[in-house]
Parts: structure tokens; sequence; C-alpha cells
């Protein structure tokens, strides 16, 4: 192989996370394209590979019969060589709490696109600080990809929290032919959805995180509301070897598209204050008028810039972590996207995709 046909990309650019690494092979996954990434995870305190990071490329190596050097704990720089995107099952364990959710933001592109049916098992944390909660992932992310023409289901078997995980989500996609541009600008409240959720802790917990969200919106103005609760103690099969608890709030939009805002419990935080915590950042963004909150902002770009046409999209907060995945989708998929605002504020995206189209 010519070393002039392998893509160099810097991972200590934007953020300088590992989320430079798992948008980088799954583009390069889609492309067939080899790719070196060198300085990886340089701005995190360790840098290079962590546990979930070697275990996302692996996975990605296995579905798509690739090869990869220097894939080891705290490697800074590795050489990925994609083959072909494989139907089948995989399992993929991060034997930590790692989030499995990040992993499959890496891989679900990937597998969307493969020529047959697909049956991922992901093991690790599925309720994680500074990741998508699974939740958020199955009420948030899924719908809007469903109406990018993205055929997946998710089923959380087990949850898993800090610090043993030992969660499990399994994940089933169809063959995706291609995707459609998605053009969300605005959006009006409909309804709201409270869900609460613990494990192997007193139930009065999630009770309390409940009612206290919903006092607060109510307070706001906001009375067209759905509580939903999930109290999961060890016979459950369910339920978390940790302890652990949370809510995410859901807010229905007219135009279909749905907003997330989640908070995770802490050991020694009252329920009160998971709450208000998830509610003080929906009223923020809200007040906005934008229509896609700021995480799902962040997590769309690939796919606008997998679609087949223009989308555009005005989203709550501008974040690195979004302008991070613009810079990626740009170097390596050719994307042309245009945002029109400045980080911290809210902003619009327009990006013209590549129109990928699936595998036969």
């Amino acid at each position: 192989m010519n070393t002039k046909d392998i893509l160099v990309v810097d991972g200590s650019i934007g953020e300088g996370g590992g989320q430079i690494l798992r948008n980088v092979i799954a583009t390069a996954a889609l492309l067939a394209r080899p790719v070196r990434v060198v300085n990886i995870r340089a701005k995190r305190d360790p840098p290079g590979l962590r546990p979930q990071h070697l275990s996302a490329v692996k996975g990605m190596v296995e579905i798509t019969r690739g090869e990869v050097d220097g894939l080891r704990i705290g490697s800074m720089e590795i050489l990925y060589r994609p083959g072909r995107i494989m139907p089948g099952r995989y399992e993929i364990d991060v034997g930590t709490a790692g989030s499995t959710t990040l992993m499959l933001q890496s891989l679900l592109p990937v597998i969307s696109f493969a020529a047959g049916e697909v049956e991922l098992v992901l093991r690790g944390g599925t309720n994680n600080p500074w990741a998508p909660p699974v939740d958020y992932v199955q009420r948030v992310l899924l719908p809007v990809l469903r109406m990018m023409g993205v055929n997946v289901e998710l089923e959380l078997v087990r949850r898993g929290f800090y610090p043993r995980g030992m969660g499990m989500i399994r994940v089933r996609t169809r063959p995706t032919s291609s995707l459609r541009p998605i053009n969300v600008t605005s959006g009006k409240l409909t309804s709201v959805e409270i869900f609460a959720y613990t494990c192997n802790l007193p139930g009065h917990i999630s009770e309390r995180m409940s009612r206290r969200a919903a006092e607060i919106l109510a307070k706001n103005g906001i009375k067209d509301v759905e509580t939903i609760t999930e109290v999961l103690q060890k016979d459950d099969p369910k339920c978390s070897i940790d302890p652990g608890a949370g809510i995410l709030i859901v807010a229905h939009l007219d135009n279909g598209v749905c907003m997330g805002f989640d908070a995770l419990g802490e050991k020694g935080l009252p329920a009160e204050k998971v709450a208000e915590a998830a509610v003080n950042d929906m009223m923020k963004q809200l007040s906005t008028g934008a229509p896609i909150d700021k995480h799902l902002g962040d997590q769309l770009v690939i796919w606008v810039a997998l679609a087949d046409g223009e989308s555009t999209y005005r989203v709550t907060e501008l974040t690195s972590h979004t302008l991070t995945a613009i810079e990626i989708a740009k170097m390596v998929l050719d994307a042309s996207i245009v945002v029109d605002g400045s980080m911290g504020m809210p902003a619009t995206i327009k990006c013209r995709g590549l129109g990928l189209k699936g595998r036969k």
C-alpha cells in the first residue's frame, strides 16, 4: 500500500479527546480508506488509548475485516486499514464501566451501511458521566436517525453504572440504502416526558426526582407532563451490579423531533438536586428557541455528512464537541459544512452530505 494513500489525522485537534478517534475510524471504515491517527487523546490525562477506545477499534476491525497497528493501552498512534463491512453478530466487552453508547456512536454508522443485518452486543457502562445515557439514545437520537432512513432498534438488557459497569445493550440494524437530509430549524414544545430510574436503591429516590422535576416545570408553565419511573432491584435481570440513579427529561416538539436533558445521580447528592440540574438545563436550552439540543447537535454531524442532500439544523448551543465533529467530517468525508453562529451560542449548521450509498 502506498503511504500517500493513507490519511493522517492529528488526534490533538479541537478538544483532543476520544471523540476524534471514534469519528475518524467510523468515517474511514465507511470509505474503506486507510487512516493513521496520531497524538490520540493528547489533551486528556492520561493521554493515549483507554480500554473503551481499544474495544471500539477492535470491534471496528472485526466488523470491517480490517487490520490495525499500534492497538494497545496508552498508545498515541494507530494505523487502521479497513476492509469490507460484514453483516453478522458481534459482541464487544469493554471490561470496565466504559461507555457502551460512546462505542455505539462510532459503530452505528458503519453497521447501518452493511449489506445485511447486524446484531451488536455491547457490554460496559450504560449510564455514565460525560457520555449520552442509553435512555437518551433510545428516546432522542434514534428517532431522528429513523427519520433519516436508519433501520435500527436498541434494547437495554441490563444497566451498568460506575465502577464495575457490566451493563449490556443489544442493537440490531437492517441495511440502509441512503440517508435522507433533515431540515429542523424551528419547533414548538407539545409535551414533556420525565423518566427517572434507579438501581439497587430505595424506590422513593425515583419518585422524588420525578416529582421535583414536575414541580419546577409546572412553575414554568409546562403542565402537559408524563412521568415514568423505573425502580430496579437486584432480583431484576435488568438491574445493574452497582447502585445508580438518573433522570432524563424528553421535550417532544411538533416537528417530530425530541430534545433530551439528563442528569446522573451521585453519592450524597439529594434526588431533588439531580432533577433540578436536568430541568435547569432544559429551560436554558428551550429559551433559545432552537429545536436541536446541544448534544444531539454534535451527534448528528456524521449522519448529515453522509446524507444524500443538504441538511440544515439549528442547535441550542454550539459546543466544542460539535466543532470537532465538523472538522473531522470535513477532513475525512470532504463534507461541505457551514456554521452560522459562535461557540457557546445558538447556531445554524448547514451540511451538503456525501450521499453515501449502501453496499449490495
